[in-house]
């Protein structure tokens, strides 16, 4: 017999017992009837509690960001020519092409037919040891043939005309032509007393010749000229 049911019994068992004691008259349910009463009925089911499903939590989408837009570039502004570049623009156009005369070698005191230009530019010249001169600055008259030498090696050559003396244009074409010299330039200098103006630069079968001293337009032949592929032997070292 289980737990239960012996219970049961022993409270029909003593509420038979107390009902037979007590007197006659009006029945009145007696409390242990009462709790012997709620005894014996059967047991109210146990409801299993319902589970409550955990609500999944609910993600806040991110704030989608408008992509900034971005700002029309500003036109280029055309550019306008500098006064240099017009300078550089005017020199070049002063540059006189020569014709061309040969390579041929003389020795001193030979003869050969006469220069297209002054200073001469190509043509006939001397050999070694008489010519090329070196670089740099010389004060007294070279001939063309010495001159044409140098040229033919890729030189510039710088000459000036000043019968009544010019010590001002001297400075100045000696500053100029000690700064290309002085990062390698094959660069020479020296009077020329028989040309029509005061200053002549002259490569291999190019001359520009003006008055007034320019830095600039000298400045721009030499970086066109020195060591120039139309010079025969341009790769000669100075």
């Amino acid at each position: 017999m289980n737990n239960y049911a012996f219970l049961t019994a022993l409270i029909v068992l003593l509420a038979l017992a107390i009902a037979c004691a007590e007197p006659a008259g009006d029945a009145v349910q007696s409390p242990v009837l009462a709790v012997v009463e709620l005894a014996t009925q059967p047991p109210i089911p146990t409801v299993p509690p319902i589970a409550v499903p955990t609500p999944t939590p609910t993600q806040t989408p991110e704030p989608t960001t408008t992509p900034a837009r971005s700002p029309m570039p500003s036109p280029t502004p055309t550019p306008t020519p500098s006064d240099d570049a017009t300078r550089n623009r005017a020199t070049t156009d002063s540059w006189v092409k020569v014709e061309y005369q040969g390579v041929d070698h003389v020795i001193p005191g030979e003869e050969h037919d006469r220069y297209n230009s002054a200073p001469a530019t190509s043509g006939w010249h001397f050999g070694a040891p008489v010519a090329p001169a070196r670089w740099g600055i010389h004060t007294i008259p070279l001939p063309d043939e010495v001159l044409v030498h140098n040229l033919e090696h890729g030189y510039v050559n710088v000459h000036y005309n000043c019968p009544d003396g010019c010590d001002a244009l001297v400075a100045q074409l000696s500053e100029v032509v000690d700064i290309a010299t002085d990062v390698g330039a094959k660069v020479l200098m020296s009077p020329y007393p028989d040309m029509d103006t005061r200053i002549a630069l002259t490569a291999w079968t190019v001359i520009d010749k003006f008055d007034d001293f320019d830095d600039v337009r000298i400045i721009a032949f030499i970086m066109a000229h020195e060591s120039s592929p139309l010079a025969p032997e341009a790769n000669v070292p100075r």
